[in-house]
């Protein structure tokens, strides 16, 4: 693993600007002058407020993660949790991705006195909802160092007439399950995407303030149509989802990922940025953007491969959660919870199976949970201020006669810990059960085409496409 030698001190703060974050991480984006740091952004780990003491990262792997990620070498043998997660992106992800559209970055060292700076430095600029939730963990002696995916590389902004136009995109899991482990109950899962579902509780719950308009199996539908329906839906109602930088600096969406839906203001915005990167007519420059961006996806393939890994996940949740209670060597809550001879005889052949087979199966349910939930980024640069010799791919976009180079890359491939398979399986059910619920107390019959317009109805709220 790649390590840099120099030490982050509380001076070095001030030139690291807050970007963005997640659940797991914080981003700073570099704006200083060292050549070593120029278009890099650092992320910085968080650890949750209502645990009353931090984790130093110096915790390596559980016993039972070992037989899962055994097979992958250096994993196992990491000294610390967080060099095992980076040696995961090395090994696990980049092979499944493809190393090209995966950064796996360097480890940087930094002082706690970095760290605490930083936290002061950015507290401000963090969503109150994020700053209640989590704060950076002072404890870690190391960040990760990766690529600026928001901007081209050796993008220069000396040059006034250069402009680079980026969208981060997360898109979710992109495909419906088939599995003959899914009880019953649960079979609208087969119908209706987990993200269709979760925007219901999510409202419910008062996370969100609107359904998104966004449908997962349009991005991932592999024609143009589906893909252009997604990208204007993610441009309807970004919330975490969907985000633009322009040179580096976020032009759209939420900055922790707050913005339900997009405003007259938001979006003139938008469009005003766009004028320098798209050449279209007076208020055409963001549908000119929607078009690119959807023949670049569509060219790309690149949703194709992500579809791949997603699909791992063979026997969904409802089945993976047995294998892994055989796994920790716990008796199976799951059956003890559904209980009768029918239920039993459902889930009997799994916890027959050979141990090899059950530690496969949870090892790559975990790896599609990675990949259910990264995020995509793409970035374009007007070819007039590229090489012509440029190695990144192309795209032309016909309603303006322009040519860009793009460049696409998968971030956030946390490795997921074995622990979270409870927290998914409890997470599916919370979600399952409250859409049924919902679909009862609306009266609605459950057939599939309908239950858009039942949620329309519970919720008051018109978000648009019948499906998924």
């Amino acid at each position: 693993m790649k390590w840099m030698g120099a030490i982050l001190q509380d001076k070095d703060a001030e030139e690291w600007t807050y970007r963005g974050e997640g659940a797991l991480n914080l981003v700073l984006a570099y704006c200083g002058s060292s050549p070593h740091f120029v278009g890099k952004v650092l992320r910085i780990q968080k650890v949750r407020n209502d645990r009353p003491e931090c984790e130093n990262g110096h915790s390596a792997l559980v016993n039972h993660e070992s037989l899962l990620w055994g097979k992958f070498e250096g994993i196992v043998s990491a000294p610390t949790r967080e060099v095992a997660e980076h040696i995961y992106v090395q090994k696990v992800m980049c092979p499944l991705l493809g190393s090209e559209h995966v950064d796996a970055g360097i480890h940087v060292l930094v002082s706690r006195e970095f760290l605490e700076a930083v936290d002061n430095k950015v507290l401000c600029q963090r969503p109150s909802w994020r700053v209640d939730a989590a704060r950076i963990n002072p404890l870690h002696d190391s960040v990760l160092l990766i690529s600026d995916h928001s901007v081209f590389p050796h993008f220069s902004d000396s040059l006034r007439e250069d402009f680079c136009v980026s969208v981060e995109i997360k898109p979710k899991g992109g495909f419906l399950p088939t599995s003959e482990f899914i009880a019953e109950g649960n079979a609208v899962k087969k119908r209706i995407t987990q993200f269709k579902m979760h925007q219901a509780l999510k409202l419910h719950r008062g996370k969100i303030s609107q359904i998104s308009q966004y449908h997962p199996l349009d991005l991932f539908s592999g024609s143009k149509d589906g893909i252009q329906k997604a990208i204007e839906a993610l441009f309807l109602t970004p919330q975490n989802n969907f985000r633009v930088f322009l040179n580096g600096s976020i032009i759209f969406g939420g900055m922790g990922g707050t913005a339900d839906s997009t405003s007259s203001t938001a979006a003139q915005s938008f469009h005003d940025g766009l004028k320098h990167v798209i050449s279209a007519k007076d208020g055409m420059h963001i549908k000119g953007f929607v078009d690119l961006l959807t023949e670049t996806i569509f060219k790309s393939g690149l949703l194709n491969r992500l579809l791949e890994v997603q699909k791992l996940d063979a026997i969904d949740i409802e089945g993976a959660i047995h294998s892994y209670y055989d796994i920790i060597s716990q008796p199976c809550v799951v059956c003890r919870q559904i209980g009768g001879e029918k239920f039993a005889a459902r889930y009997s052949s799994i916890h027959s199976m050979l141990r090899d087979d059950k530690v496969r199966i949870v090892r790559d349910y975990l790896i599609s949970a990675t990949a259910k939930d990264l995020s995509m980024m793409i970035s374009f640069k007007s070819k007039i201020n590229m090489d012509e010799e440029s190695l990144h791919r192309a795209v032309f976009l016909e309603s303006s006669k322009q040519t860009f180079y793009y460049k696409a890359s998968f971030i956030d491939l946390d490795m997921k810990p074995l622990k979270k398979m409870e927290y998914y399986y409890e997470l599916d059910q919370q979600i399952v059960n409250y859409y049924v619920q919902m679909l009862k107390d609306t009266d609605v019959l459950d057939c599939g085409e309908t239950t858009q317009e039942s949620l329309n109805t519970s919720t008051g709220i018109n978000n648009g496409a019948p499906h998924q």
